[in-house]
């Protein structure tokens, strides 16, 4: 048992590591020499259990911090799609793994094979929401449409922020990004009272250190 545990937790050691290389370097200036630096690991520890740099910012995609399973999606109502993307946005500042699964997502195409599962779960996500919040919503939107088109313009917003403060800003951004798209969206008796920084019922307690908790709880 002792054994089984160290090599749980040297593994994630592994991913740790490589998630702040990759997040910080992209998949292709990352390298399994710097990976190693970082983990303070020896070569033989990470090639034990990724066999390829592929390999492993595959295992970093898959990792998935458990922050969606800390919220509350349940209410039926467009306020769920708004504190799903907040509380994405707050994932994306505190944790590493979350950072470089985004970026090898955007970056899909250095890989033999490229992976589109985060799209799509991402993609499906906002739908069902959506398709639960359709009493919400102004006659004639298009599920079909709105989905995909929220989920990556969220990326063209959180990737603007990147950039230009380091995600600092991001919370303010996703806000008034949705103060642009809700009218478009939601019927008009109903704008005033969503809470476009998120709904404290369901973000509030998404603090950088329950999210690390959480990830560990997960990834163990």
């Amino acid at each position: 048992m002792a054994q089984q545990a160290r090599a749980v937790h040297t593994r994630q050691q592994i991913l740790n590591a490589a998630a702040q290389v990759f997040a910080k370097r992209g998949y292709a200036a990352a390298t399994m020499a710097e990976i190693l630096t970082v983990a303070g690991l020896t070569k033989g520890a990470v090639y034990f259990h990724f066999a390829s740099k592929e390999e492993l910012a595959l295992a970093v995609t898959e990792a998935q911090s458990p922050w969606l399973e800390e919220l509350d999606l349940a209410s039926g109502s467009f306020q769920s799609v708004i504190d799903l993307t907040i509380a994405y946005a707050r994932a994306l500042q505190n944790d590493p793994i979350i950072r470089a699964t985004v970026r090898l997502v955007i970056e899909h195409g250095a890989f033999d094979k490229p992976q589109i599962e985060a799209w799509e779960v991402n993609i499906n996500l906002v739908r069902d929401l959506l398709l639960a919040a359709r009493e919400d919503l102004l006659p004639g939107v298009d599920i079909a449409v709105a989905a995909p088109t929220i989920t990556s313009s969220f990326t063209g917003i959180q990737l603007t922020s990147q950039v230009l403060t380091g995600r600092a800003d991001l919370l303010e951004r996703v806000a008034g990004w949705w103060a642009l798209l809700v009218p478009g969206l939601v019927k008009p008796e109903l704008v005033r009272s969503l809470e476009l920084g998120g709904s404290a019922r369901t973000t509030a307690h998404l603090t950088p250190e329950r999210i690390a908790r959480a990830s560990v709880r997960r990834r163990a």
